[in-house]
């Protein structure tokens, strides 16, 4: 029983009305697993992290969460889940502690313990300090991790994490994700959305990108660069020059492997950046800006969702 996944779904759709918002994805979580969803706005991750949390029920297809069905065991599934919404729901009129033992009494742990899990936490998430604050005093940075340090009262098996760095500066998205890093090192499993790509890169081991409702790639994030992109990205940029018609001035794909032309830059796509660039000077391109770098996930995102905004 303990090598089952821990998030099974075959074939899982959720439709509102006549919109289909998940459209007969399939995908197993293991135990121990950092499992992320990439996607642009309305491709469907955030609904179906609301199936697996057993707050909205599906529409369609085979679900099982912790080896249980949510249409008929949703309450002892959601009492073994650690949940961070991705909208604020810290009670501001409390303390930061009081957050964190009123929400343990939710399940049903004593009131002795669950002081003892609340200052335990609030160390973990380094917020012990401001135990007795109210809630309205935190930066946003610190809502987030005391959000974190709520999710975890309950010792959950599985926890789900929307969008958890949204709207932070970057010194506190690094401080929410070392707090993150702690705990995939202590082997608990967590499913994360998120549309940073690098956040992607450090948290997760496996992660799938959607797509209109579908699961259009998934694998581990080198495995997605190395099937979707190439080793290296070449960015260069001109002045005067009709970036449009640079690619054909590169001529040939034995050294540039695919070329994207945007609004300020032409990007080149290749297994070897100095190589490329030597290639580019011999070709009589002369850039007044260079960077040669590696391929990333945002690279892979943007080739198979594209740069066009989706509302």
């Amino acid at each position: 029983m303990c090598d089952r996944p821990l998030v099974f779904a075959r074939g899982l759709v959720k439709r509102f009305g006549e919109r289909v918002a998940v459209d007969g994805i399939d995908l197993e979580v293991q135990r121990g697993e950092a499992f992320g969803f990439l996607g642009p706005n309305g491709a469907g991750k955030s609904s179906t992290m609301r199936m697996i949390g057993c707050v909205s029920p599906p529409s369609g297809g085979t679900l099982r969460v912790l080896d249980m069905d949510p249409a008929r065991q949703g309450r002892l599934i959601r009492a073994r889940l650690g949940v961070v919404p991705q909208e604020e729901t810290l009670d501001p009129e409390l303390t930061v502690e009081d957050n964190l033992v009123i929400y343990a009494r939710y399940f049903g742990i004593p009131y002795r313990h669950a002081h003892r899990k609340a200052a335990e936490m609030l160390d973990f998430v380094q917020l012990s300090e401001r135990a007795a604050d109210k809630v309205d005093l935190l930066s946003g940075g610190m809502k987030r991790r005391l959000t974190i340090a709520r999710s975890l009262v309950n010792d959950p098996e599985l926890i789900l994490l929307d969008e958890p760095t949204t709207g932070l500066d970057p010194q506190a998205r690094h401080l929410v994700w070392e707090r993150l890093f702690r705990l995939k090192q202590q082997g608990v499993t967590f499913l994360i959305t998120t549309h940073y790509m690098d956040e992607a890169e450090q948290l997760c081991d496996r992660l799938v990108v959607m797509d209109s409702g579908r699961i259009v790639a998934s694998g581990s994030p080198r495995q997605l660069i190395e099937r979707y992109s190439t080793r290296d990205v070449v960015e260069l940029r001109f002045r005067g020059e009709d970036l449009s018609a640079v690619p054909a001035r590169l001529d040939g794909r034995a050294v540039v492997e695919r070329a994207e032309v945007l609004a300020d830059r032409v990007l080149l796509y290749v297994e070897d950046g100095d190589v490329a660039l030597a290639h580019v000077h011999d070709r009589g391109l002369r850039p007044s800006g260079v960077l040669v770098r590696r391929s990333t996930l945002e690279d892979v995102f943007l080739r198979l969702a594209g740069r066009s905004l989706v509302d």
